[in-house]
C-alpha cells in the first residue's frame, strides 16, 4: 500500500511539535550502530542495498535542487515535470515520477527512466548535469529504479531526532573548519548518518559560511547559527567566535545580580565581550520612563532623582512608574499594535458603534479603552487575550434587544463598553474575514511565527505544512460578524423586526449602507437602532465542503488540530475557539509565552532575544535560549503578569548598563553587552517634542493625563490622523503601526531624512515653540513681564543690586560678551524714564540666561548641560537678540539634536 499524503504529513506534524508526547526510540537506540552515510554505501557499483523513499530519495532530490523554487518545485512545475516545494507532498511526488513519455521512473526499463537520463546529461537538461554516471547519487536513483520503484505505507518510519555533533562550535581563529555530522534517530531504533542528505545554511555568513556538505568554515569574529533540516527535522547549531581574548578564567568579574544578568553574562563570557558599566542616574531615569511610561521625565523630577541617594531609587521609580495611566496608555497602545486595532478596517461596526462624534466613541476607541482597563488594573495577559480570542457580542443571557439598548446607551456615553467581559472586535475586521487571514494574523499575533507559507508548502527551515495550516485554519470557519439584517436565531429576529417598527422602518428593502445611514440619523436622536455582532456558529457533523470565495480557498471541515497538536473534533465544542484559548494558556505551549516577552524585550533592547520578534521559526534561534526560557517560565509561573516582566527586565544589570562601548562590545547589538541607543516610537517622539516645548505646568501632567497625548490615540492605519490623532502627519513621519498585518513590520523604527526636516522645519514645530501660550517660551516671557514690572516698583532698587551681584558672577566666568549687553541694559534701567521702560521690555534683566540653559538641558536631554555646554550656550544667548530669543533657538537646537530623538 502507497503511503498517502495526510497519512505521511501527520506523522510529519507528530514528530515536529513540541506538545506531543516525546517519542523515545527502544532503549538500545543509542547504542545502536550508525550505518554509514549512503555516500559511502552506495559508491560501489555493485551495491545491492535498496533506497528508502522517504529517507534517501526525496532529501536526496532537494539536494540536487530537483524540487527548488527554481525547478521543478516552482508552482508551475518544468518541462513538464512538477514536485512539490522541498519535496514534502511524497504522494504528488510519487505520482509525477510515475508519469511522462518516456516515464520519468520506470519499472520496466529502470536505465531509460527519465530521473536517471536527463540529471546526468548537461546538453538535455535544462538545469545541466546534477549527477554523474557512476556517482553515488546516480547508484542511489538507479537502484531504487531497480528495486521496483517502492513508496510504500509500510516504510514510513517516525524520525525521533536529529543528532547533530558536535551540537556548539566555538572557533578561536579565521579559516578553522569543523565537519558537522547528522544522525537520524528513527523510531524502530535505527540510526543512520545523514549527513551527505541534509540541507544546510547559515545565518550570518559574516560569521561563518557552511558547505552543502555540512563543512563549517570560520570568518570574522561574532556569534550566528548554521541550520541543519532533513525531514521534519530542523536543528540550529550554535557557532561562536570569541571577539576578545578575555573568555573563560581570562574573563572579569562582572556583577550578575540578577538572573537575567546570569544568563547574559554566560552567553558573553563565551564571546569574550565585557558588558558597559551602569548608565548614569540622569541616563537610567530618561531610559526607563520612556520605556515604560512613553513620556520624558521633567525637569524636576530629573532633578529629584539626582539628589535622591537611596540605593533602592531606580527600584522605586520602576514600581512608580507601573503606577501611572501613562504606562496604562503606552502598553495599551503597543496590545493594540499586536491585536490589530485597525479603525479603518471595521466591518460594519465603525459608525454605529459611535464614530462621528456620538458621545461614547468610536470601535477603536472601545477597543482601546477596554485593553487599558485591563493594564490598568494589571488583569493577567491570558486573561486579556481570552476576551479578544473567544470574544463575542452579547453576554451570557442577554437578548438581541436588550444587546441594542446597551449599545445604544454606550454610543451616547451613558455606558462604558470596557466594563463588557469580551473584545470582541477582532473578528470584526474587514481584512480579517477569511479563516486563512485569520489563522495567519493569529499566529503573528499570539504565537509570533509566521505560517504564511504553510499555505501551499512546507518551508525547508521550519516545521509546519500544508496540512497543518489546513486543519489550523478550521479553528477560524465558525465564527463571523453580522451586518445590518436580522441575526440568525428567531428570537432575535423577534426583536430585529420590533426595533425596526419602533423606528418605522418595518417595511423596508434598503440595502446595507442604506440602513446603515438611517440607523445612524436616529442613534442621533437618542433611538435604539440593531447593532451588528460577533456570532460564533456551532460546527455541523458533515463532510468537508469547499469554501466559497469570500470564505477563502481550500477546503474545511470539523476536525482542527492546533499547532502541532492531536485532532480536535468541533462538531463537539460550542465554541470552536476554546480550545485555541486553552492551548495558548497551557503551561506548555512553546510559544504564547515567548512572543510575549520576547516583544517586551524587543521594546527595552532595540531587538528582540529572537529577532525579528514575530519569527519564532526553528530556523530564527534566540540569540540567548536560556535567557528567552527563563523569561517566559517567569511569566507562566506568576500567572501572566504582565507588570512581572517589565520588572524583572528593568531590575536586571542589563537592562541598566551604559550605551557606552569598550572595546570588546563596540560592535554588539544582539547578546546585550550594552544598552544600543534607538530611535523613539512615534508615538513617543511627539509626545516627547509637545513635552520639550510645553511649559513646566503642562509637562508636569503627562505621566496622569493623557488627554491630547499621542500614546493614547485608540486607533491606527496608513491615514495620518487616524484613530482620532491630532498629531497624524508627525505620527505617519516618525512610522507609527499602521495595524495592517499583525506583524512587528507595521511599525517603523527607521531614521529618514524626513524625520530630520520635520523637526527642523516644519510650521507645527516652530509655531509651538514661538507661539504657543502653554510653551515654556511663554512661561519665561509671563516670568520676565512680571519680575520686570517688580523691579520697576517699590522693589526696583532691591532688583538692580541683584543684579549687579549676579554681573559680578559672570564676569568671573567666560561670559564677558553677555555680561557686556546686561550692564548696559542696567545702565539703562538705572537712569530711569524710557530708556528704563525699554530695557524692561527686552527681559533680559528678570531671567537668569544660566537656568535658562540648565532647564533647557533638562527638559530635552534629561540631563545637566557639561561645563563646555554651558559655557557654550552663554555665549549663544549673549549674541542673541534678547534672552527669550535666544532661549528659542536653544530649545529648537536640542530638539534637533540625536541625543534627544534616541533612547540611551
Amino acid at each position: 500500500m502507497r503511503i498517502g499524503r495526510l497519512t505521511y504529513l501527520f506523522l510529519l506534524a507528530t514528530v515536529s511539535c513540541p506538545l506531543s508526547p516525546v517519542l523515545c526510540p527502544p532503549a538500545s537506540a543509542a547504542d545502536a550502530e550508525v550505518a554509514a552515510p549512503i555516500s559511502q554505501r552506495f559508491a560501489p557499483a555493485d551495491v545491492t542495498e535498496e533506497p528508502n523513499f522517504q529517507r534517501h530519495i526525496s532529501p536526496l532530490l532537494g539536494r540536487l535542487g530537483c524540487n527548488g523554487r527554481s525547478c521543478h518545485g516552482s508552482f508551475q512545475g518544468r518541462g513538464g515535470f512538477r514536485l512539490s516545494l522541498f519535496g514534502y507532498d511524497f504522494q504528488a511526488d510519487y505520482a509525477e515520477l510515475l508519469k511522462g513519455d518516456p516515464i520519468r521512473a520506470n519499472k520496466e526499463k529502470p536505465l531509460e527512466s527519465l530521473i536517471i537520463v536527463k540529471p546526468t546529461d548537461a546538453d538535455m537538461h535544462e538545469g545541466g548535469q546534477r549527477y554523474k554516471v557512476g556517482s553515488w547519487e546516480y547508484n542511489v536513483i538507479r537502484r531504487w529504479l531497480e528495486a521496483g520503484v517502492k513508496c510504500e505505507e509500510k516504510d514510513v518510519q517516525k524520525l525521533v531526532n536529529l543528532e547533530l555533533t558536535p551540537a556548539e562550535i566555538v572557533f578561536s581563529i579565521p579559516g578553522e573548519q569543523v565537519q558537522l555530522k547528522a544522525v537520524a534517530v528513527w523510531q524502530d531504533g535505527t540510526r543512520e548518518d545523514v549527513t551527505c542528505l541534509c540541507r544546510f545554511g547559515s545565518n550570518s555568513e559574516q560569521v561563518a559560511k557552511i558547505t552543502t556538505d555540512g563543512l563549517v568554515t570560520a570568518t570574522e569574529p561574532g556569534d550566528t547559527h548554521v541550520i541543519i533540516s532533513y525531514d521534519s527535522a530542523v536543528i540550529a547549531v550554535p557557532v561562536i567566535r570569541p571577539v576578545s581574548q578575555l573568555t573563560g578564567d581570562r574573563y572579569p568579574n562582572v556583577p550578575t545580580p540578577t538572573k537575567i544578568d546570569e544568563l547574559v553574562v554566560q552567553k558573553l563570557k563565551k564571546l569574550g565581550e565585557v558588558p558597559s558599566d551602569l548608565c548614569t542616574d540622569a541616563e537610567f531615569i530618561r531610559r526607563v520612563t520612556l520605556d515604560l511610561a512613553g513620556t520624558l521625565p521633567t525637569a524636576p523630577e530629573v532633578e529629584k532623582f539626582l539628589a535622591d541617594s537611596s540605593p533602592n531609587k531606580r527600584s522605586a521609580k520602576i514600581d512608580e512608574l507601573l503606577k501611572t495611566p501613562a504606562y496604562a496608555a503606552w502598553w495599551t497602545t503597543r496590545l493594540c499594535d499586536w491585536t490589530g486595532n485597525n479603525d479603518t478596517k471595521f466591518n460594519n461596526f465603525g459608525v454605529l458603534n459611535g464614530n462621528n462624534n456620538v458621545g461614547g466613541g468610536g470601535a477603536s476607541q472601545q477597543w482601546y479603552d477596554w485593553i487599558y482597563k485591563r493594564v490598568t488594573e494589571n488583569v493577567s495577559y491570558d486573561k486579556i487575550i481570552n476576551g479578544l480570542v473567544t470574544g463575542v457580542s452579547r453576554v451570557p443571557g442577554e437578548s438581541y434587544a436588550q444587546f441594542c439598548d446597551y449599545m445604544t446607551k454606550t454610543a451616547q456615553g451613558e455606558a462604558n463598553y470596557a466594563e463588557r467581559p469580551d473584545m470582541p472586535y477582532y473578528w470584526a475586521r474587514r481584512d480579517f474575514v477569511k479563516p486563512e487571514e485569520r489563522a495567519i494574523g493569529f499566529a503573528y499575533a499570539f504565537l509570533g511565527i509566521r505560517i504564511q507559507c504553510a499555505q501551499c508548502h512546507k518551508h525547508p527551515f521550519d516545521q509546519w505544512s500544508k496540512s497543518d495550516f489546513d486543519d489550523f485554519r478550521n479553528f477560524f470557519a465558525s465564527v463571523r460578524s453580522t451586518g445590518y439584517v436580522a441575526p440568525p436565531d428567531r428570537e432575535s429576529q423577534a426583536d430585529y423586526k420590533a426595533i425596526l417598527k419602533d423606528l418605522g422602518l418595518e417595511k423596508t428593502d434598503l440595502r446595507n449602507n442604506q440602513l446603515r445611514v438611517k440607523f445612524y440619523e436616529q442613534l442621533r436622536k437618542g433611538k435604539v437602532v440593531p447593532f451588528p455582532e460577533v456570532v460564533v456558529n456551532r460546527v455541523k457533523e458533515g463532510e468537508r465542503k469547499p469554501m466559497n470565495k469570500k470564505q477563502g480557498e481550500g477546503p474545511t471541515g470539523p476536525i482542527a488540530r492546533v499547532l502541532g497538536g492531536e485532532e480536535i473534533d468541533l462538531t463537539k465544542l460550542d465554541d470552536a475557539r476554546q480550545p485555541l484559548m486553552d492551548w495558548l494558556r497551557d503551561p506548555k505551549n512553546p510559544f504564547f509565552a515567548k512572543a510575549f516577552v520576547n516583544r517586551v524585550w524587543s521594546n527595552y533592547f532595540n531587538v528582540g532575544i529572537v529577532q525579528p520578534a514575530d519569527d519564532m521559526s526553528l530556523a530564527n534561534p534566540p540569540s540567548n535560549k536560556p535567557l528567552l526560557d527563563h523569561l517566559a517560565q517567569g511569566f507562566i509561573d506568576h500567572n501572566f503578569d504582565m507588570q512581572w516582566v517589565h520588572r524583572e527586565i528593568c531590575n536586571s544589570r542589563t537592562y541598566q548598563l551604559s550605551w557606552q562601548t569598550n572595546e570588546t562590545n563596540v560592535k554588539d547589538e544582539k547578546n546585550f553587552a550594552r544598552s544600543v541607543p534607538r530611535r523613539l516610537a512615534a508615538e513617543v517622539a511627539v509626545d516627547a517634542v509637545n513635552m520639550a516645548i510645553g511649559s513646566d505646568e503642562k509637562a508636569a501632567g503627562y505621566l496622569t493625563n493623557l488627554k491630547g497625548r499621542a500614546i493614547s490615540v485608540a486607533g491606527a492605519s496608513a491615514r495620518p490622523n487616524s484613530g482620532g490623532a491630532t498629531n497624524g502627519f508627525a505620527l505617519q513621519v516618525f512610522g507609527r503601526s499602521v495595524r495592517e498585518s499583525n506583524c512587528d513590520c507595521d511599525r517603523s523604527m527607521e531614521a529618514s531624512l524626513l524625520q530630520t526636516v520635520f523637526l527642523q522645519n516644519d510650521s507645527a514645530v516652530i509655531q509651538a515653540i514661538e507661539q504657543d501660550k502653554s510653551s515654556w517660551i511663554s512661561q519665561l516671557a509671563k516670568k520676565s513681564v512680571a519680575e520686570e514690572s517688580s523691579a520697576r516698583g517699590s522693589g526696583q532698587r532691591n532688583s538692580i543690586e541683584a543684579m549687579k551681584s549676579r554681573l559680578a558672577q559672570m564676569r568671573k566666568g567666560k561670559s564677558a560678551a553677555q555680561a557686556k549687553k546686561i550692564e548696559e541694559r542696567l545702565a539703562q534701567l538705572e537712569k530711569g524714564g524710557a530708556d528704563a521702560a525699554k530695557a524692561a521690555e527686552a527681559g533680559d534683566l528678570a531671567l537668569d540666561e544660566n537656568e535658562i540653559v540648565r532647564q533647557a538641558y533638562l527638559r530635552t536631554l534629561t540631563r545637566l548641560p557639561t561645563a563646555d555646554e554651558q559655557d557654550r550656550c552663554l555665549g549663544y544667548l549673549a549674541e542673541a537678540e534678547s534672552p527669550l530669543a535666544g532661549a528659542k533657538g536653544l530649545l529648537w537646537t536640542l530638539l534637533n539634536t540625536k541625543e534627544f530623538i534616541v533612547n540611551h
